[in-house]
């Protein structure tokens, strides 16, 4: 990413609330490690089960998370992602397979923290990347708060 950011950019990242707790100076840092890709409409960012090693924030642009439920041919949107919104954390968490097919609903632009730069970040500047993770963590939580919350919607109680 270019040096010399843009107030915009430091701005864009301010109004996500994974940088809440960083100040502009610590938010710049954090941008100087990432990098740029866009995305054409129904261009695929990464397969459901490929190895994760970087995660992104959205610029622009909407992107459909989807999954291919095994008894089932079709795919299945389970959510869309818009402008501020953030996708692929547990992989600069965990180098685990991804749990999901991320798909560009129309022309995006993405922000992207690699595994190895979030590393640095945690090893070099650990102020930032304690507030980094704690970042993280509570937007796993908030995630997988939804995702019981839906979940229990279409369970049947238990007798």
């Amino acid at each position: 990413m270019d040096p010399n950011l843009s107030k915009a950019i430091i701005d864009f990242f301010m109004g996500i609330p994974l940088f809440s707790r960083m100040n502009a100076e610590e938010v710049k840092l954090v941008a100087k490690h990432m990098n740029v890709i866009e995305l054409q409409q129904d261009e695929v960012l990464f397969q459901e089960a490929d190895r994760g090693n970087f995660m992104c924030f959205i610029a622009h642009g909407t992107l459909d998370v989807i999954k291919q439920p095994i008894a089932a041919d079709q795919e299945i949107v389970i959510t869309t992602l818009r402008k501020g919104q953030s996708i692929g954390e547990m992989s600069v968490i965990e180098n685990l397979p991804r749990s999901a097919t991320i798909k560009a609903r129309d022309n995006a632009k993405l922000f992207i923290l690699s595994q190895a730069a979030f590393d640095l970040l945690l090893t070099r500047h650990a102020n930032i990347g304690i507030k980094l993770l704690k970042g993280v963590a509570i937007l796993l939580s908030n995630n997988l708060r939804k995702t019981s919350s839906r979940l229990a919607d279409y369970m049947l109680p238990i007798s």
